[in-house]
């Protein structure tokens, strides 16, 4: 039963924590830029508001435009409860490993950019385009990344990943660094973070992941702003499971205790996470769209030789 309410917990707290989150970031960002802050808070009150809304559609929208938006939130709700967040005994991850934590991702994508293509507009077949562009890129360095953990704890089950990487004896460890920077630069192609996108551009032209949801309103929108900001958590909960595993329940039958404490040490990944992301995004560039292959080219050179240096020096 205990592993029960922590799936339960986990995927609570991610539903919750998700807008916070991405207050929180846009929260460091205002005050690195000298800006006045906007409250932590604000992505519920737009939650609120937009479910509050009556939706407007497209005359020519099909049923798909209008399923869309609940595939997506739905595919997110379960790459959350795969991710080992609060412990590692997962009920829901014995039916799937990070592959298809993986595959989760591009099912979201793939039903957001055909939703965008199904209305015809120029923007959102634009973004749609980008979108998949980036994918297609990002995914194989993400996969890399996920094969050297499989490698060191010898499973491709993330809770089983992160409860072999948490029971290690601390270290150097140069393969997991050069994965770590390729996850980072994962991280910010897929959550349509600068440099490879802004979140906060009113442009049209530069848009990728904001130009696929300008037709939608009301629920419809409210469901995708919620899946962007869960999907953000999901990653950033993928990056404690593997490089920062200490603090979650782990064991056969986590105690009650371990369950309790390791919620305020997710609080306090979370806080550290977004502030180093605010900074990141505040002292870098946005790239120009042709400039994201070599960005996440790197990403995927840098997974390989993280690879390559755990199967030749075993470090």
């Amino acid at each position: 039963m205990l592993n029960w309410l922590t799936q339960i917990l986990e995927v609570l707290a991610a539903l919750l924590a998700a807008p916070l989150f991405i207050g929180w970031v846009n929260q460091c960002r205002a005050w690195l830029q000298n800006k006045s802050a906007p409250s932590a808070l604000l992505p519920y009150r737009n939650l609120r508001k937009l479910f509050h809304k009556e939706a407007v559609l497209a005359n020519n929208a099909s049923p798909f435009f209008r399923l869309a938006p609940y595939v997506v939130f739905g595919a997110m709700v379960c790459a959350a409860a795969i991710i080992p967040t609060l412990g590692t005994r997962l009920p829901f991850s014995n039916a799937a490993d990070a592959i298809a934590l993986v595959g989760l991702f591009a099912t979201a994508r793939v039903f957001m950019s055909l939703a965008a293509f199904d209305v015809g507009t120029a923007f959102g077949t634009l973004g749609a385009r980008r979108e998949m562009l980036v994918g297609f890129l990002a995914e194989p360095a993400l996969l890399m990344v996920i094969f050297l953990a499989s490698l060191i704890s010898t499973s491709t089950a993330l809770p089983t990943i992160s409860e072999g990487l948490a029971t290690r004896a601390l270290g150097l460890y140069p393969s997991l660094a050069f994965t770590g920077v390729a996850f980072a630069l994962v991280l910010l192609a897929e959550n349509a973070r600068i440099p490879v996108d802004n979140p906060a551009t009113h442009l049209e032209l530069t848009m990728i992941h904001e130009a696929m949801l300008l037709e939608y309103s009301a629920r419809h929108l409210a469901l995708m702003e919620w899946s962007a900001a869960l999907k953000l958590f999901n990653y950033a909960c993928i990056g404690f499971a593997l490089f920062l595993p200490w603090g979650v329940a782990t064991g056969d039958a986590p105690r009650p205790l371990a369950l309790l404490a390791a919620i305020p040490i997710l609080a306090f990944k979370l806080f550290a996470a977004g502030g180093l992301l605010a900074l990141v995004e505040t002292v870098s560039a946005k790239l120009r769209i042709f400039r994201a292959p070599e960005f996440l080219a790197t990403a995927f050179l840098f997974a390989v030789l993280g690879l390559l240096v755990h199967l030749l020096l075993g470090a």
